[in-house]
């Protein structure tokens, strides 16, 4: 998307993914796929962990099973999700407030006093459980998540699903994602897309370290300059 054409942009729209991008719950991902992988005789290492964001929990696991040399039915397979998804949920128990991202509920407090619209689009399946262990599920329009869309990103599906609820053009959101899947998912959509922490991440508008300081104003004058 050119630069000209961005300066021309109203923004109206706001998605945010979820994991490391408003609370940091990869490593809880991470202890609960180290469990399974432990079964197998396999150590899951943190590189291949990155690889595992943004994308669904069926995808996770077929990859790490691809990693460790293993090769399951579909039923065994459905099954150590469902034992992953078991384990990462018990970790998720201390989860509130103190674990969303510095700077995070600052400026979506600040994005909705601008009456910009808000929305959640993650590959987890349990996006509304989480945002409610941190005290946070009615800040947001709307929450689409994995058990809303078939594919994972990049596919854009669940940025494309978040701006056909809001009623708003793909060109006015702004994606924010910590994963090169999902900004290559926010480029598929043709929407803005914004990386957050990684500074390895390709091809997005812009980064940011975090959102701590950061206004909504300021970012859409960054985009736009």
């Amino acid at each position: 998307m050119s630069l000209a054409i961005m300066h021309k942009m109203e923004i109206k729209g706001l998605i945010f993914d979820l994991d490391g991008v408003i609370a940091n719950t990869a490593d809880l991902h991470y202890r609960a796929w180290c469990k399974i992988g432990d079964q197998w005789g396999f150590n899951l290492s943190k590189a291949q962990n990155e690889e595992l964001k943004g994308i669904s929990r069926k995808d996770s696991i077929l990859k790490i099973a691809n990693w460790a040399g293993k090769s399951f039915t579909n039923e065994e397979l459905d099954a150590f999700a469902f034992e992953k998804n078991k384990n990462y949920l018990s970790y998720c128990q201390t989860l509130g407030i103190k674990d969303i991202l510095p700077g995070v509920y600052d400026f979506i407090n600040a994005s909705m006093n601008k009456d910009l619209k808000l929305a959640v689009g993650s590959a987890s399946k349990n996006a509304k459980i989480i945002l409610q262990k941190l005290g946070i599920l009615d800040l947001f329009s709307i929450i689409v998540d994995g058990n809303m869309v078939q594919n994972s990103k990049p596919n854009p599906e669940v940025f494309i699903k978040c701006a056909e609820i809001l009623e708003l053009e793909p060109k006015s959101c702004i994606v924010f994602e910590d994963s090169q899947a999902g900004i290559q998912a926010a480029i598929n959509a043709g929407m803005f897309s914004v990386g957050v922490g990684q500074e390895d991440l390709e091809r997005c508008n812009h980064k940011i370290k975090n959102f701590e300081g950061l206004s909504p104003e300021q970012l859409i004058n960054q985009l736009s300059n």
